[in-house]
């Protein structure tokens, strides 16, 4: 009776953490969020989250979008910070400035940026051990 409870106050805090901005709706300004977002819309203006963004067909994000982790279908211009991975489907337009951990980029999608991978890099030294470096790789 009582891990029903405890079950059903767990989901109910983990669908009210996700934010979604609607397709049709246009939002200027910055957002603080320790949630996940969905992105349909537009938003014009900076967004810091610990979160997961997920920019859907017809989202666009114009500005700056630092985080852990995001997922594009939909548009970008601007500057992107990720301690995480970016994934790039087929539909994804991105343009300006990429700071990721880690990059997926599906055939198709447009990436039109200057790019900083920083992360661990496996090198050889002359015994033939692999040695990690933390680098901060251009691509």
């Amino acid at each position: 009776m009582f891990s029903d409870n405890k079950k059903n106050k767990h989901m109910e805090e983990n669908s009210s953490s996700q934010n979604i901005i609607a397709q049709g709706t246009k939002i200027t300004g910055d957002f603080n969020s320790e949630g996940d977002f969905r992105i349909d819309g537009t938003i014009e203006g900076n967004i810091i989250t610990s979160g997961k963004v997920v920019v859907g067909k017809s989202g666009f994000i114009k500005g700056t979008l630092q985080g852990t982790e995001a997922h594009f279908e939909g548009k970008f211009s601007g500057k992107l910070t990720l301690s995480g991975v970016l994934t790039l489907k087929s539909t994804a337009h991105i343009e300006g400035e990429v700071i990721v951990g880690k990059l997926s980029v599906e055939p198709g999608a447009t990436f039109n940026v200057t790019c900083i991978m920083k992360g661990t890099v496996k090198e050889m030294n002359k015994g033939g051990q692999q040695r990690e470096q933390e680098t901060g790789k251009t691509a």
